[in-house]
């Protein structure tokens, strides 16, 4: 697939102006506060996984409406330090898998805990465990549309919140440093990790690739691939419903968390992404911080000739030497 996007000069300079909802602050502090609980794990039991380098255990925390959500925390195996923390957010239609899968970050020295998608984990990867007992709402079967009528019942309402559950959580680990915990992801994980940006003041890093729900409505027009096809596919049916959808995804947009995001921000993205158009992450990355009255430091990379996968095993790598760097810099 060639470049569909922007070139690069326009994208270096892509800076829409917000569309988000005059009640966007309100929203999403009602519903973190009708989340919030001041025990946020509900259990924690250390599994074995045949990996005599790493311990794990089988996590749960409350998410939203009290829901339990469950998660890997894996750390290295006989180190009694506090250990930076990773919260890591998996793509769209992947479970949490099995607690083996995701070693880069714990390889690393981190204390990194994988959070299960409440509802998804049937389209690829080795599954979930967390159901979403509140997908009643009118929609479709798809998790991006979901509830897509209305703010207050969309699925991404739901999955924000337990993602925000998921730090709180992390935090309240043993071996974990509760004020250096940074959020990781990819895709849709990459959109959640920049809403959990926008909405825990005091995260110490968001590392965010390829991100989904950044310039929603810009990407319903450019694409039918991944899950902006599920919600055209969706509006193609229920004709004039489109006014309501947009609402509602207004209140998840990127660029709107970005705007209140405090922490460093290393960002990549890969120009001939059909899945996550590369439109949508520059706008967050030119807005990133801008109400918060302070310049986070933030980089993005780009790669020209690569999809959604980005810069892959490449960018992982710049990932793990910037975020040392971070950390060298807070200890300073």
């Amino acid at each position: 697939m060639p470049a569909f996007d922007l070139p690069l000069d326009q994208l270096e300079r892509h800076r829409p102006e917000p569309d988000e909802p005059a009640d966007f602050d309100a929203f999403w502090q009602t519903t973190l506060k009708s989340a919030a609980h001041p025990e946020p794990l509900i259990g924690a039991d250390r599994i074995e996984t045949g990996l005599t380098l790493v311990e794990s255990w089988d996590v749960t925390f409350r998410g939203f409406g009290g829901d339990p959500v469950h998660a890997w925390y894996t750390r290295p195996a006989d180190t009694p330090e506090l250990l930076p923390g990773i919260v890591e957010f998996a793509g769209y239609g992947r479970g949490r898998g099995l607690p083996h899968e995701r070693l880069t970050w714990v390889n690393a020295g981190y204390a990194h805990l994988l959070m299960d998608n409440r509802g998804q984990g049937d389209q690829y990867g080795n599954g979930g465990a967390t159901p979403d007992p509140h997908a009643h709402a009118a929609g479709g079967p798809g998790p991006a549309v979901r509830g897509l009528l209305d703010p207050h019942d969309f699925h991404y309402r739901r999955l924000i919140t337990d993602a925000v559950g998921a730090v709180a959580a992390l935090r309240a680990l043993p071996g974990t440093d509760p004020e250096r915990v940074a959020a990781v992801g990819n895709s849709q994980g990459g959109g959640v990790a920049l809403a959990v940006a926008g909405l825990v003041p005091d995260l110490a890093a968001a590392l965010v690739t390829a991100p989904l729900l950044c310039g929603i409505r810009r990407a319903l027009d450019l694409t039918d691939d991944g899950p902006y096809g599920e919600i055209a596919a969706y509006l193609a049916v229920h004709r004039g419903a489109e006014e309501a959808a947009y609402r509602t995804l207004s209140y998840v947009e990127g660029i709107s968390f970005a705007r209140r995001a405090r922490a460093p921000l290393h960002l990549g993205v890969g120009l001939r992404d059909t899945v996550c158009p590369p439109s949508g992450a520059y706008a967050a990355y030119h807005r990133y911080g801008e109400l918060t009255g302070e310049a986070p430091e933030r980089e993005i990379h780009a790669y020209p000739f690569n999809g959604h996968e980005g810069g892959d095993a490449v960018h992982v790598r710049r990932q793990l030497a910037w975020l040392r760097g971070v950390r060298a810099a807070r200890s300073a």
